[in-house]
């Protein structure tokens, strides 16, 4: 999965190089006001700076090859069906809603976008240094994306996307990341119940994590190196992995998990996996019962002597 995702990834940023170098600008402008529907419908080669666009829906449907520079978008949809767009220091304001929609090779930086919905359907898309203050339904069912130095505060950020590679990302906001293939994560800080849910091929680097139910139903989920606190986190899970991480005020962890777990520290409570390894400097509490799952094919490695052992028949 790693391969993959790096893989993607170069090929993003080589494809947004070539979008710049060879971009033909033949129309410039600055410091515009524009109104009305659809604008600039089907431009192309433009490079826009200082401009406002104001009351009109879709302004720059379906148009290709835009750069745009400390600009301003006040109303709904101004980049659907687009291709080729280079967004930098530009801001969407909230009623600039459900703002890029089916668009493919666009790069957005420096920028905020308080709209929310923005990113559906869209490919190779990367974002640096993007503030999302109303993040709720952003990112669903992209593919080829790039984050790095991304805020968002929202409920239901990246919902089923896929070919993800995310660096310094900071989410405050519920149900992120269902149904997501394919992604990569390093130093990120999640305040996110119901995280990763349906997810399948996830890796999550130094990050931290805060949010009730982690990761049920997915599918090779990985943790290294993260702090996590959960409510009956990591459970329902094939295949799950923890290296050198740390579980704070975790209980009835990994039912019905499939597990290879390494923690640095405390176990609160385990409940019901069904297979594999775990590996804690203390465990307070296990339950099992018997009916439900076969004890013998987990082994539990604990340093210190176990508090409380509750197995049912």
């Amino acid at each position: 999965m790693l391969w993959y995702a790096k893989r993607k990834d170069r090929k993003i940023y080589d494809e947004q190089k070539w979008r710049v170098e060879n971009m033909q600008h033949q129309t410039e402008y600055t410091q515009e006001f524009f109104t009305g529907e659809r604008a600039l419908f089907q431009a192309q080669n433009l490079r826009i700076s200082n401009t406002i666009f104001a009351d009109g829906e879709s302004p720059l449907k379906e148009s290709r090859n835009i750069e745009l520079s400390s600009s301003l978008f006040k109303w709904k949809y101004p980049l659907w069906y687009a291709n080729n767009i280079i967004m930098k220091n530009c801001t969407l304001f909230e009623m600039a809603r459900a703002g890029v929609w089916y668009t493919n090779h666009i790069s957005v930086e420096q920028s905020i976008i308080e709209a929310p919905k923005s990113f559906r359907r869209c490919h190779d898309v990367i974002l640096k240094q993007v503030n999302f203050p109303n993040a709720k339904e952003t990112l669903w069912n992209c593919d080829r994306v790039k984050l790095d130095q991304v805020t968002a505060t929202g409920d239901y950020f990246a919902m089923n996307s896929q070919n993800m590679v995310i660096h310094d990302f900071q989410l405050v906001g519920n149900y992120s990341f269902d149904g997501v293939k394919n992604v990569e994560i390093h130093r990120a800080h999640l305040l996110s119940k119901d995280a990763f849910w349906n997810s399948e091929n996830v890796t999550v680097y130094d990050s931290f994590i805060f949010g009730e139910y982690l990761g049920w139903n997915a599918k090779n989920l990985t943790f290294i190196n993260c702090v996590i606190e959960s409510l009956q986190g990591m459970c329902y899970i094939d295949h799950l992995v923890m290296k050198n991480c740390k579980l704070l005020n975790t209980t009835y962890a990994f039912e019905y998990s499939t597990v290879n777990v390494d923690i640095n520290g405390k176990i609160d409570s385990i409940f019901h996996p069904t297979e594999g390894v775990i590996c804690a400097d203390d465990i307070t509490k296990i339950e099992i019962e018997n009916d439900k799952v076969q004890a013998n094919q987990v082994k539990i490695i604990c340093k210190s002597a176990l508090k409380e052992v509750v197995c049912r028949e």
